[in-house]
């Protein structure tokens, strides 16, 4: 059994890099998923830039590479948006 990472905490990130023949759609969303998943508080830029150095520099042309540079520059904190918290109040 493999020690759990914690910037990967399900093995997403891990396993996509083991499939053959997995593209750039699939690898989004493996993506999404491993992003709802991360517990909360985590920074995810830095995971983000953790799990690249540990399967990017290997794998520069698979396309979970390119979602996880891409996920470095649009991934952002998410905010609530909407019922009575999300209002602005005067």
């Amino acid at each position: 059994m493999t020690d759990i990472n914690p910037d990967d905490p399900k093995g997403l990130i891990r396993e996509s890099y083991r499939m053959e023949g997995i593209g750039p759609t699939e690898c989004r969303s493996v993506f999404l998923d491993w992003a709802l998943s991360l517990p909360e508080g985590r920074d995810s830029g830095a995971a983000i830039a953790r799990l690249l150095d540990q399967y990017g520099g290997a794998a520069a042309d698979h396309p979970m590479t390119q979602v996880l540079s891409e996920g470095q520059t649009t991934l952002t904190t998410p905010r609530r948006r909407g019922g009575w918290r999300g209002r602005a109040r005067n």
